[in-house]
């Protein structure tokens, strides 16, 4: 069945010589998987792989089917022509980091436009934005919101990984105390805008993802680290 949606390139896999595997999750149909035939090879088609770099904003007309079997796109145009997202060594890498997290926590097909609105909005902001050193932090955060298991937003001496929730005790073996747990909590509640105004060390920026990335984990069992992580802890 032919249909029109939104869709934002999770990340694409080289097929035999002249082909691409594109993982994509669209606004109104989850993850999807297309083949796209011979792209590599002509430089005339009607589409281009740059179309398909990782976080890329695209609008698709596409063939869906119910079978299991890849999909195939009919036309896809670039809804948001990113201005530094590909071009700036330091935001290639997080796309990077964010395509293999996103690649291993996005696997639904089914329509979820606050999750799809969340990313569309995000990636924007960092394309858009200098002072991004703080930002795969807040995004891993606000991400578990749409997975479920966001933490609550009360506070105390403890934030039990396990249980995703502060404490006054810990509850299991997994969990954050002070320092981390300070700086944790400004994380909680913020917008992107707000981060330029966060000072961490790059220790502390470390320490933080390294709690986020368990987190994850804890929570989802599909979740793999991102083999990008320690290019990322030395950024930044």
């Amino acid at each position: 069945m032919l249909q029109k949606t939104k869709a934002i390139v999770i990340n694409s896999i080289r097929y035999a010589d002249t082909s691409l595997i594109v993982n994509c999750y669209t606004e109104d149909y989850g993850i999807k998987t297309y083949l796209l035939k011979g792209i590599l090879k002509s430089k005339k088609g009607k589409f281009h792989k740059a179309h398909f770099q990782a976080l890329t904003q695209l609008e698709i007309v596409a063939y869906h089917n119910d079978k299991g079997n890849l999909n195939s796109i009919k036309e896809a145009h670039i809804v948001n022509f990113y201005q530094s997202l590909h071009t700036d060594i330091v935001k290639q890498s997080l796309v990077i980091f964010l395509s293999e997290v996103l690649n291993s926590v996005l696997r639904e097909e089914e329509c979820n436009k606050e999750l799809y609105h969340y990313l569309e909005t995000a990636f924007t902001w960092l394309d858009t934005n200098g002072k991004i050193a703080n930002f795969h932090l807040l995004f891993l955060l606000n991400l578990t919101k749409y997975l479920g298991f966001y933490p609550d937003t009360t506070h105390n001496d403890y934030f039990d990984l396990l249980e995703g929730k502060f404490v006054a005790k810990p509850i299991s073996n997994y969990f954050i105390e002070k320092p981390e747990i300070t700086y944790f909590q400004t994380l909680l509640g913020i917008n992107f805008d707000a981060l330029p105004n966060m000072n961490l060390t790059a220790l502390q920026r470390q320490q933080l993802l390294e709690l986020l990335i368990q987190y994850i984990s804890l929570h989802l069992q599909t979740f793999k680290t991102p083999r990008s992580l320690a290019i990322l802890q030395k950024l930044f």
